[in-house]
C-alpha cells in the first residue's frame, strides 16, 4: 500500500478511535493532517482575537512549516497507530 493510501486509511481510522484523544493530541493530529494533505500553512491567522481554537489550530499547523508532506503523513499514520493501541 502506498503512503497516500496508508494516510487516507489512518484519517478514516482516526474518526473511529475508541477514546477521544486529548486536545493536545487532537491539535497534533490536525496539524499533521494539514501539513500532510496541503503542505505549509497557506492561510492568514484568524483575525478574531477570541477565536482561541482557530488560533491554536493555525499555530499548530504553522509550527510544522518546512516539514515535507511525506514526513507529516508518516508521523500522522504512526500517531493514529499509537492511539489505536
Amino acid at each position: 500500500m502506498d503512503l497516500k493510501s496508508q494516510f487516507e486509511q489512518a484519517v478514516a481510522e482516526s474518526k473511529t478511535l475508541s477514546e477521544k484523544p486529548s486536545n493536545e493530541v487532537l491539535l497534533q493530529l490536525y496539524s499533521l493532517y494539514k501539513q500532510g494533505s496541503t503542505g505549509d500553512v497557506n492561510t492568514d491567522a484568524p483575525g478574531n482575537p477570541f477565536d482561541f481554537v482557530g488560533k491554536a489550530k493555525y499555530e499548530a499547523w504553522a509550527s510544522l512549516k518546512g516539514k515535507t508532506q511525506e514526513d507529516a503523513m508518516k508521523e500522522y499514520i504512526a500517531l493514529v497507530e499509537k492511539l489505536k493501541g
